[in-house]
């Protein structure tokens, strides 16, 4: 088992910190490893609860479809501390066990299995700029036909936002 690169900040051990230990613990309801590790930097750690509470609880994506996009992108970049994070959140928006599980699996041609209308589109976007970083536009086009433009920058800010939660955790060995 591979150690964390970084000292996780125990909770209650730095007074200076107290605060925004307590907005992450009501948001979150604990202080997580990622959030420990985080807490080393408070303006990082602020920054960064306030993008991913707004990307996870403020926008207009159904909860199964962030929930998606944020498991492929887990399984894409190897991250499966950040996978395991999510699955209580991806069962509970209604995503099947065997979704859950073919995700895992990682892309292959089974993945779409059980998928609902669009979701499929929506994994090929995903994987297009967890990969490559461009997406093309034959990608791009079935999802201008299906979303209007505050979604689409919602989809491309989930992933863009996982991708920098899963690099960061396997950068940084978080969870290992």
């Amino acid at each position: 088992m591979k150690t964390c690169r970084v000292s996780p900040v125990e909770p209650g051990t730095r007074p200076e910190l107290a605060g925004l230990e307590s907005r992450i613990a009501s948001a979150r309801g604990r202080i997580s490893p990622l959030y420990q590790v985080l807490l080393n930097s408070a303006p990082v750690a602020q920054g960064w609860e306030a993008m991913l509470t707004a990307i996870r609880q403020q926008t207009s994506l159904p909860p199964r479809l962030r929930e998606l996009i944020i498991l492929r992108v887990a399984t894409l970049n190897g991250a499966p501390y950040e996978f395991e994070a999510h699955v209580p959140h991806a069962l509970a928006a209604g995503m099947p066990r065997a979704v859950v599980e073919r995700l895992r699996a990682g892309p292959g041609p089974d993945a779409v299995a059980g998928l609902e209308p669009g979701e499929a589109e929506v994994l090929a976007f995903t994987d297009a700029m967890t990969r490559d970083i461009e997406v093309p536009d034959a990608v791009f086009a079935p999802l201008r036909e299906r979303w209007n433009d505050a979604q689409l920058v919602e989809l491309a800010a989930t992933a863009a936002a996982y991708n920098m939660v899963s690099r960061f955790l396997v950068a940084l060995r978080v969870g290992h």
